[in-house]
């Protein structure tokens, strides 16, 4: 089978918007335990978590400023895992999560950095049945950490506008 033949087509509806939030998760036997998301659309996140689930779980996730949010387990991998929102979220919701994250911060920027090369490093160890979605963690995460430097660079250099 030749490498292209292994690659997973994209499945989401709508593309993901890197994001760093503070929330809890739980499922219906454990107490809530705090996690990362890392990235987000209107139907689903992608998290950073200790706490173990499994595919297929059912889980609430809390963030602040949100309305908790009934989600299924779509796949989980060592600390990650994406979550499927039962209900989308509105795009008016969607966009003032978005205001309050306009911009990733230097060390948001890192953190970024590290997880892609934490799940690397994880993609080298998974199994064939896990090594997809770790990969593409890892890919998205890096390109999410150029992207959002780059961001920060050009508005670094951006003149202040007159007060």
């Amino acid at each position: 089978m030749s490498r292209e033949d292994q690659v997973q087509p994209e499945r989401r509806r709508v593309s993901r918007t890197a994001l760093s939030l503070s929330a809890t998760m739980r499922d219906g036997n454990q107490t809530k335990a705090k996690a990362r998301v890392i990235d987000m659309s209107t139907h689903g996140c992608r998290v950073e978590c200790s706490s173990a689930v499994s595919a297929g779980a059912r889980v609430w996730l809390g963030i602040a400023g949100l309305e908790t949010q009934h989600c299924r387990v779509v796949w989980h991998c060592q600390e990650f895992a994406g979550l499927e929102f039962e209900k989308p979220l509105s795009d008016a919701v969607f966009e003032r999560l978005l205001q309050d994250q306009k911009q990733l911060p230097k060390t948001e920027i890192e953190e970024l950095r590290d997880i892609a090369g934490r799940a690397h490093w994880l993609a080298r160890q998974a199994g064939d049945d896990e090594i997809h979605l770790i990969a593409e963690l890892s890919r998205q995460c890096a390109l999410d950490a150029i992207v959002e430097g780059l961001r920060l660079s050009q508005d670094a250099k951006k003149p202040a506008p007159d007060a």
